[in-house]
């Protein structure tokens, strides 16, 4: 009777650290790496990093979307158009109980130019309102919160676009916060542009999957890019106004190397001319969308990084004195810092 009922309670111990240990791998963190079958700016990069050690097959989720997964890493691969699988973040933790903590898109990039280029962006539409239909997926008035890791990542893609020749003659640049999918998870694409003789080369493929693979720690070495509010510079760059390629902000971050939120361009602020006028214009007389995208891009920029100090940095030269003047005060009456180049370092 003693050996049995001591068996018995052995194995009850062993079965609840078994359930204990299965919960416990449920609950890890994990970061996705998103890639689609349609794009050849996708797939070169996602061969090149499932070709590296460690990777095992996972999961399928709904609509056939493959997995693999390499330490808390977890590769997804579907069909569609990279910005039409909506809220994978959150199908993920439904599926598998693995809550997750930051979603990377690898994708291609397409500009007039032509010209060969690796982007990082952040995402979102938060200038559409309701009723507008996205064109390029998202979700009117909003805006995913940006990955911390854009900042130092652009930094070490610089480093390693160099190491294998592409620079000068890529392009290594930010783009503004633009298009979809819907995620609710800190959030980045990393693109080849910009046309398919440029998505299909092999060395950018290999640069883009080198950034993953070293970024996230997956070959050994630390991450790069993990947020912590306690470093030593917590300041994040908001950026507001300029072009699609954010030239000033780009200025700043090149330089001082600073955290990254999210990137609004002239064309995510829309604001309707008041007209002549003898009096001084209020930011409540000036109609559209900007303030609500100025407030979903710092909302959402104080969720990608808790704690941080959020200073919205403005491209001065870009925009009209009638607008600027409306931006400021709308940021002063918001209690949103605005922070000069110097205030970055």
């Amino acid at each position: 009777m003693w050996r049995t009922t001591t068996i018995g309670s052995f194995n009850a111990k062993l079965y609840s650290a078994k359930k204990f240990e299965l919960r416990k791998l449920a609950e890890k963190m994990v970061k996705l790496v998103v890639a689609t079958t349609t794009d050849p700016a996708s797939t070169g990069p996602a061969k090149e990093l499932l070709a590296m050690p460690g990777w095992q097959p996972g999961p399928t989720l709904d609509q056939g979307i493959r997995s693999y997964s390499n330490d808390d890493v977890r590769f997804l691969e579907h069909d569609k158009g990279i910005v039409e699988e909506d809220d994978l973040d959150q199908r993920w933790e439904n599926a598998t109980g693995q809550p997750v903590d930051e979603v990377i898109f690898l994708s291609k990039h397409t500009a007039v130019s032509n010209l060969p280029a690796l982007t990082i962006h952040p995402i979102g539409v938060p200038h559409l309102k309701e009723g507008d239909v996205p064109p390029q997926g998202g979700r009117p008035g909003w805006a995913a919160p940006p990955n911390p890791r854009m900042g130092p990542w652009m930094t070490l893609l610089n480093k390693i676009a160099e190491s294998h020749n592409l620079v000068p003659e890529f392009e290594i640049t930010f783009e503004a916060t633009h298009h979809g999918p819907v995620t609710t998870k800190p959030t980045m694409f990393v693109e080849i542009g910009s046309t398919e003789e440029y998505w299909k080369r092999q060395d950018a493929a290999r640069v883009v999957a080198l950034l993953v693979w070293e970024g996230l720690g997956l070959g050994g070495g630390p991450p790069v890019g993990n947020w912590s509010s306690a470093s030593a510079n917590n300041k994040v760059l908001l950026g507001i106004g300029g072009g699609h390629y954010v030239p000033r902000h780009m200025d700043v971050i090149k330089k001082d190397g600073c955290w990254v939120g999210q990137l609004l361009s002239g064309y995510s602020l829309p604001m309707e001319d008041p007209g002549p006028s003898k009096g001084k214009v209020s930011a409540q007389d000036i109609a559209g969308t900007w303030r609500d995208s100025i407030r979903a891009a710092y909302d959402t920029t104080k969720t990608g990084f808790p704690g941080g100090e959020i200073l919205a940095h403005l491209d001065q030269k870009s925009f009209k004195g009638w607008q600027k003047n409306a931006i400021t005060e709308f940021l002063v009456a918001q209690d949103i810092k605005i922070g000069k180049p110097g205030d970055f370092r």
